[in-house]
């Protein structure tokens, strides 16, 4: 499945270089333009090698106006630029204008849409965008048809679904293990159960991380945002689940954290029934950005993470949680350098 998707990556690898080249020569001789690669579509359950693929093909690629960004980080720059160009008449025009001047090729990681709000914005900027000429490379766990699936008015969202469907080469890369959870090496970075031997271990292991400067405190400020922390020092912060998944946080403000701190700790995560859907989706959300931020996780919870969907309400969510909870305590993640990847706030 996977020797499929390169097959196709490279086909569009030619199409971009010779599409390049032709549209510098009509540009010095005629007002034709050559016509635009279809992007690609790819999805499938995790640890297939998405991600793995579209940064491999994204690195060798000989382009200047190129973009890969994750998925949340590319909504939270949405929002914040048509902030910026509310006095336009039209600010999503505007961000699809100020994105096409710098970007032919982008590669967006992660794509979903679970907000009423994301999913009216992306279906007009996408339509924008491919009328610029914008080609478009995604990775999802799913299929086109079950975007927002059972979304909010999700019939306004269907023809921006037919959009992606037409303009981009869907393939799905089938079967397959997770090769996440393949890596043998662990470190003891996720404690069951969230006891009070759970909270001392932590501790000591904060104190070796902080190197003599932590800090208790009520609250730490970043960007302006408040958030409760039980400890912090400049390289590691210690939050409380109830506060930082349990409060009216968004995903912003978990970019904010990832960005500042290279290390997390987080106590007392509980086993999430239906009634708790707001913490469980907070919960995914938090995940998604640290491992995409590469910020180590510790962690006490009441279960192993593939028991924390108590009554299985989020299945395909709790699936890449549970897939990248695994990965965040090898070896190899763990010597992965911290970074902000792709983020312009």
């Amino acid at each position: 499945a996977q020797a499929a998707v390169v097959d196709a990556l490279d086909v569009l690898w030619h199409q971009l270089v010779d599409f390049k080249t032709r549209r510098n020569q009509f540009l010095g001789h005629s007002l034709l333009n050559p016509d635009v690669p279809k992007g690609l579509y790819l999805w499938g359950g995790v640890g297939r090698g998405k991600t793995f693929l579209m940064d491999a093909f994204y690195a060798c690629l000989p382009y200047r106006r190129k973009r890969r960004i994750h998925f949340h980080n590319f909504m939270a720059e949405v929002h914040h630029e048509m902030k910026l160009l509310a006095h336009e008449n039209d600010p999503l025009i505007a961000l699809a204008d100020n994105i096409e001047k710098s970007t032919r090729l982008l590669c967006l990681d992660e794509f979903h849409v679970d907000d009423i709000a994301d999913a009216m914005i992306l279906g007009r900027l996408i339509t924008a965008l491919f009328e610029r000429g914008v080609v478009l490379i995604t990775t999802s766990n799913q299929s086109p048809d079950k975007l927002y699936l059972h979304g909010l008015q999700r019939q306004n969202f269907l023809p921006a679904i037919a959009l992606l469907k037409h303009e981009l080469t869907v393939l799905h890369i089938e079967n397959g293990k997770d090769y996440r959870t393949q890596f043998m090496a662990r470190e003891p970075l996720f404690l069951v159960p969230a006891n009070e031997a759970s909270e001392a271990t932590m501790g000591a292991f904060f104190e070796k991380i902080a190197a003599s400067e932590s800090q208790r405190a009520q609250s730490i400020e970043i960007d302006g945002r408040k958030f409760p922390v039980k400890k912090f020092a400049w390289n590691v912060v210690w939050f409380d689940f109830s506060e930082l998944c349990g409060g009216a946080h968004a995903q912003e403000d978990y970019l904010l954290i990832a960005h500042h701190f290279p290390t997390v700790f987080l106590s007392h995560i509980p086993r999430m029934h239906a009634d708790q859907a707001a913490e469980a989706r907070r919960f995914t959300w938090l995940i998604d950005v640290l491992y995409d931020n590469n910020v180590r996780l510790v962690a006490s919870a009441a279960a192993m993470p593939d028991e924390l969907d108590a009554d299985g309400a989020m299945p395909d969510e709790f699936s890449r949680t549970t897939s990248r909870l695994a990965e965040m305590q090898t070896q190899r993640y763990l010597q992965l350098p911290h970074h902000a990847r792709g983020i312009s706030l």
